[in-house]
């Protein structure tokens, strides 16, 4: 059985990781499909995080601290993840 390599951010985002083929390589949420410009792009939307729990009642406070943490230290890659979802949904329609 072969593993898959996953990398494990070191840089102070703890439970972020990447790993390829995995939702394009984009940063995600430890352990899921979840990529962290998700969370942001709901949260300029106007969602609480009491609303994230309700949407994804898996996740635990730590893994929001998670996300917001790694956002803050990466603000133009996670900018740029949310341009390319956005171009990629305005081409399927």
């Amino acid at each position: 059985m072969s593993q898959i390599p996953t990398k494990t951010l070191s840089n102070g985002s703890p439970g972020i990781t990447k790993t390829p083929g995995v939702m394009g390589g984009d940063a995600c949420i430890a352990g899921t499909r979840l990529p962290v410009w998700l969370f942001v792009s709901l949260r300029r939307q106007g969602a609480s995080d009491a609303e994230l729990f309700e949407f994804y009642p898996q996740l635990s406070a730590a893994d929001l601290v998670n996300v917001w943490a790694y956002a803050e230290a990466h603000p133009e890659e996670i900018d740029t993840d949310i341009c390319e979802q956005d171009e990629a949904m305005e081409s399927e329609v």
